[in-house]
């Protein structure tokens, strides 16, 4: 777990968790913008990712381990006396859902970007079933994501970047893609049981990795006080990487200002 401390008096604290196949690392220029704009911001590799050593790269047993894995993170927020923020990318969006799902957490407010709550390609009905055979038998099984860096981001130097990345995970095992799944299934069947707390939806409208439409449709669904969604027209899936990312950015810290003003912070 890293830190990054905000110059001066801080107003909160910000908890990113990154998506699939990716780490810390690649949030470098995210992590910089609320530090300088007065936010701690708190960070990990999710297990079998990055730089963590937990379990084999691109393997999980259980979605669980990552939804204890960010509580643990959320808690270590709590050290500094802040109003906490849970910033969730892609499948990090997920796991942050699915952790308000299962868990009641001090938060003053959750932020999704792209969440992935469903794919724009699924494989076929024959893929289908046999990774439900493979599941069984051999779950650690690690085949190639069909993901490029081209699908995430129009941004040619994170594609260049990520192309020389030896840390980005290029395949994932059966369990992981199984588990992926089922979170995702979990994501719309508990709906009622997540913890109402302000919550910020932005989405790539050129997505070609998340399915936008099931997105909104979990959007639509949720049984909130106060949420907002954000469509951003031409970007692809990594709207923190998109040539935009500065509104993009501005945009999410509008709404963290405009949830301290509501609990009485001065910002």
């Amino acid at each position: 777990m890293w830190k990054w401390e905000a110059e001066g008096d801080a107003k909160a604290v910000i908890v990113m968790v990154h998506g699939a196949m990716e780490h810390h690392r690649r949030y470098g220029w995210l992590i910089e913008m609320w530090r300088t704009s007065g936010f701690h911001v708190i960070m990990a590799d999710l297990p079998g990712q990055g730089m963590t050593s937990r379990s084999r790269r691109g393997h999980i047993e259980s979605f669980d381990e990552y939804i204890f894995e960010v509580k643990d993170w959320v808690q270590a927020a709590y050290q500094y006396n802040l109003p906490v923020f849970l910033l969730g990318h892609s499948m990090g969006g997920l796991i942050s859902i699915r952790l308000l799902q299962e868990e009641r957490l001090n938060i003053a407010g959750l932020i999704l970007s792209s969440p992935c709550l469903g794919l724009v390609h699924n494989p076929s009905k024959f893929l289908e079933i046999i990774s439900y055979i493979l599941n069984r038998v051999f779950p650690s099984l690690r085949m190639k994501s069909g993901l490029t860096v081209e699908m995430a981001t129009r941004n040619q130097d994170v594609r260049d970047a990520d192309l020389n990345d030896t840390l980005y995970v290029t395949k994932v095992s059966i369990r992981w893609y199984r588990e992926l799944v089922w979170a995702i299934k979990q994501a719309f069947l508990l709906l009622g049981r997540i913890q109402d707390v302000p919550m910020l939806v932005m989405q790539g409208g050129d997505d070609k990795i998340v399915n936008k439409l099931t997105v909104k449709e979990w959007f639509n669904k949720a049984p909130l006080s106060e949420k907002r969604f954000k469509e951003w027209p031409k970007c692809y899936h990594e709207i923190f990487n998109e040539p935009e990312r500065e509104e993009v950015f501005e945009y999410a810290k509008d709404f963290v200002n405009s949830q301290l003003k509501a609990i009485g912070y001065i910002v």
